[in-house]
């Protein structure tokens, strides 16, 4: 089956965050996690058909689509669940802010490590709760817990480890070793884990795989909330449908607890959308993974070329994190959008210096932005 990833629908004419920030603007947008494909014929042809039946009533999760997601979870990750552990929600943001307020009391601490996601560090903050964290380190071409800083940030009134796999936005898939240290510390100071593992279906590395820290042992699942969706895998980001998986009764009770009354039902076209991706959206995802292993490879070489900047090879994904500390720019954001590119800035992640590039675009918008970038510094 043939894809066209080359082809680039024209978003400029429509409302939307993506283009809309530089609307009127040569400004290419290479910044927020959206990727610039249609999304696939299965997904469009599940969404005409319902949508030709004319009416949109409240409606539930039904019994085909829930079995679509336990059969993906099985099929993809070995990870077995019961339907009854499935809480669905609008979006894996507004799930963060429910964990939050779900679990331990004001003032309570939630430990992340940055940089992360810039939602992970507004939500603690946003439910009467104090962030906790730790950095990341690069050890040479990757980058790695510090394990030592984590475990002595975390002190006796954290309450939860929000944790990201795969990592947005270094592009880690953590492996084993590194999930089974942060099951057993989650143990040893009685911490419920909070995974955010919305970009599993998106590892680029064939010699690696997404584990679900909440598939290692039955103790680990019984203090995780696990937040997957279609949403980035299948770009249909806007059509608001994802999930929490909590093996535990009472942790799930105290999550629905939490979403009364604040957080929304899903509305129709996103349980649809999700349910036709998750049965029939495996040709396209494998076409999408090889597009975006080439558009990984020239993003590589393209920053390793640029005086000043470097970047890690993200192993899941369709994020770049450039450090640009070594250009000395004030502000790199800023200096690249001047330049006529949009890229997202370090410092929402926690991390100044830093710029995340979007390469879930065709390949003349990347190429036009990787050399807009590289003019840009070489006319310094």
């Amino acid at each position: 089956m043939d894809f066209d990833f080359d082809r680039q629908p024209d978003r400029r004419n429509l409302p939307g965050l993506k283009w809309g920030r530089y609307d009127g603007k040569n400004v290419l947008p290479l910044w927020v996690a959206d990727m610039d494909f249609a999304a696939p014929a299965p997904v469009l042809d599940a969404l005409r058909e319902r949508i030709a039946h004319g009416i949109f009533g409240y409606t539930h999760p039904w019994p085909s689509l829930v079995d679509a997601v336990v059969d993906a979870l099985a099929r993809d990750y070995d990870w077995r669940i019961e339907p009854d552990w499935l809480v669905w929600l609008p979006g894996v943001v507004s799930a963060f802010n429910v964990a939050c307020r779900a679990v331990g009391g004001a003032d309570d601490g939630v430990f992340t490590a940055t940089p992360i996601y810039p939602p992970f560090l507004a939500a603690p903050a946003n439910n009467d709760r104090r962030l906790v964290r730790a950095a990341l380190v690069r050890d040479g071409e990757r980058w790695q817990w510090d394990r030592a800083a984590t475990e002595a940030a975390i002190d006796a009134q954290t309450r939860l480890f929000m944790l990201c796999n795969p990592h947005n936005p270094v592009g880690r898939v953590f492996d084993a070793d590194e999930l089974r240290w942060i099951a057993d510390l989650a143990a040893e100071r009685d911490l419920v884990i909070c995974s955010d593992e919305i970009h599993c279906g998106l590892v680029l590395d064939a010699d690696k795989r997404h584990i679900p820290i909440a598939a290692l042992d039955a103790e680990t699942a019984r203090r995780t909330i696990t937040l997957m969706a279609p949403s980035k895998t299948w770009n249909i980001p806007a059509l608001y449908c994802a999930i929490a998986v909590i093996p535990d009764a009472g942790l799930r009770a105290r999550f629905e607890r939490a979403m009364r009354g604040i957080v929304p039902d899903i509305n129709v076209l996103g349980f649809v959308a999700a349910e036709a991706a998750y049965r029939h959206g495996e040709p396209w995802r494998r076409a999408l993974i090889d597009y975006l292993r080439a558009n990984r490879k020239r993003v590589l070489e393209a920053v390793a070329a640029m005086p000043g900047l470097k970047t890690t090879a993200p192993e899941a994904t369709y994020l770049a994190w450039i450090d640009c500390h070594d250009a000395k720019l004030d502000d790199p954001a800023a200096f690249f959008e001047a330049a006529g590119v949009g890229l997202s800035d370090g410092r929402a992640f926690g991390a100044p210096g830093f710029v995340r590039l979007n390469f879930g675009c065709t390949r003349a918008t990347l190429d036009e932005a990787l050399e807009r970038m590289a003019r840009a510094l070489a006319g310094r």
